[in-house]
């Protein structure tokens, strides 16, 4: 029997197709019968454009139900999709697709790429001659399943490295069937939910987290486009679980429409890919008197503890291992520690990913044998199971649920005449979890730098996201006696 992630939703939609799965708050409606014919068009499309089983499908459009379907359509196709944040400048999207080396490229309309190298190019536009959308309005409405083993990549999902070079890690339809089938059971999912959809879909956390779910449950999504109180404050009393980042609720407890009576209709409040602060936590049970609950995931491995259901949910804690999940604490020599010693987390199951794209020395590194992933973090495990992160040893910051490097971070910035050198980390921020900020030392012989500039000069090169909100000009980094610059006491001293 096929593997394929797209057959394992089909087998979950509702007995009735007309079904609502997408609503927009402009009332476009995609039901089931929708997302079987149009996911057949556009898998159709994609083949007559070339696209094969196992090849890269690369895409940047904003966020729509057509983004959506197009991921489908892919998995149905047995094509690898590999989402591109829309915030990425043309450089940063150059540099990605010249590793992945996609079948085909799909960006929005007015952004089509010049270079000569790329591959197909489409746009995701509703019409206009040359879109996607065209191609597929008159492809056939019927399309097999293509075969595909649980082992067999489904997504390539990039990650920035410390070093600066992007990772793309290789996820399979196995790892996300796993991943989907475990949230599904943990959260309790059944008749009548209805999700309030508000991340972006290049992000793990609303394509896999929030969308898989929902389409094992076959049930409906309020689709939004964008994180926005007052338009979250309106569909709330038809939603009954919402997923987001710390940032969302940060705002949402800032909105005075948002009180109990509100969120009288909703069984669950989720928050991941930041630490959540207690001070939100208990802040959001006293308004509203549900308790988020946290968990924890990372792009290479999708969601690896969950605060449960029903039992208690800990302030400053993810939870316990999900179902089929095995984690660990170890010190920088592999050897497990005790309960409630700190040490490197790893994670072992069948979520784990298989491999970084074309980097097997790489991949070979962050794996201990056995199958054990050592995910970079530093984390304490209690008597009960439940895990406590307690920093990041990859020095990674994670501003408004987005993943920074620092060391990418420094390379744009280090390119700006008149800079010395630089160091880039985060500072604890109310809004945003963390803040992008930056140390600047400038050559002596240089004329006078400024902030604005140095901001500019991210935001040129690289999203927005991951420029610098604060700038500190400093005469000389601090650095211990290997002359490594000490981050911890660029913390303490600016923060």
């Amino acid at each position: 029997m096929s593997a394929n992630l797209y057959a394992l939703f089909r087998e979950r939609f509702p007995a009735d197709l007309s079904a609502r799965f997408l609503e927009t708050p402009g009332g476009g409606i995609v039901d089931y019968a929708g997302v079987e014919g149009e996911t057949a068009k556009l898998a159709n499309a994609l083949g007559a454009l070339g696209v094969r089983p196992g090849d890269r499908v690369a895409v940047q459009v904003e966020k729509s139900p057509e983004a959506v379907l197009l991921y489908l359509a892919c998995l149905r196709a047995g094509a690898v999709f590999l989402p591109l944040n829309t915030a990425y400048r043309a450089e940063e999207v150059d540099g990605l697709l010249r590793d992945a080396e996609p079948a085909l490229f799909v960006c929005a309309a007015g952004s089509e790429p010049t270079s000569s190298w790329l591959p197909c190019i489409r746009t995701l536009a509703a019409d206009g001659s040359g879109s996607l959308a065209s191609e597929a309005r008159v492809a056939a409405d019927e399309h097999a399943v293509v075969d595909r083993g649980a082992d067999q990549a489904a997504v390539i999902l990039y990650t920035s490295g410390t070093t600066g070079r992007s990772k793309g890690a290789v996820l399979s339809h196995g790892n996300l069937a796993a991943n989907a089938r475990a949230l599904h059971r943990a959260w309790g999912f059944g008749p009548g939910d209805v999700l309030l959809h508000v991340l972006p879909v290049y992000h793990a956390h609303g394509l896999f987290v929030a969308l898989h779910t929902t389409l094992l449950n076959g049930s409906g999504v309020i689709f939004l486009p964008r994180f926005d109180t007052g338009v979250v404050c309106d569909w709330l009393p038809r939603a009954t679980v919402m997923m987001g980042v710390p940032t969302h609720y940060v705002r949402l407890l800032r909105e005075e429409r948002f009180d109990a009576a509100r969120c009288r209709g909703m069984r669950l409040f989720v928050s991941g890919s930041a630490p959540l602060r207690q001070e939100t936590f208990e802040r959001f049970r006293e308004r509203t008197g549900h308790t988020i609950l946290e968990r924890y995931g990372m792009t290479e491995t999708g969601m690896n503890t969950s605060n449960p259901l029903e039992g208690e949910r800990v302030a400053g804690s993810v939870g316990p291992a999900l179902p089929g999940v095995e984690l660990r604490v170890c010190d920088e020599h592999g050897r497990e520690l005790s309960a409630g010693e700190v040490g490197g987390l790893e994670v072992r199951g069948p979520n784990v990913f298989r491999e970084y794209w074309r980097m097997p020395e790489k991949t070979r590194s962050e794996f201990r044998d056995g199958g054990w992933f050592i995910t970079g973090d530093l984390a304490r495990i209690d008597e009960r199971g439940y895990v406590y992160l307690a920093g990041r040893s990859k020095d990674l910051i994670i501003s408004g649920g987005l993943n920074v490097y620092p060391k990418e971070v420094e390379l744009v910035l280090d390119s700006l005449p008149g800079v010395l050198e630089t160091a880039v980390f985060g500072l604890e921020d109310a809004d945003l979890g963390e803040a992008v900020s930056a140390a600047v030392v400038c050559e002596p012989q240089a004329g006078a730098l400024s902030a604005e500039q140095v901001i500019a000069h991210a935001r040129k090169h690289l999203a927005a996201f991951k420029a610098p909100r604060r700038v500190f000009f400093l005469g000389g980094l601090p650095r211990n006696a290997m002359g490594k610059v000490q981050k911890a006491r660029l913390r303490d001293e600016l923060g």
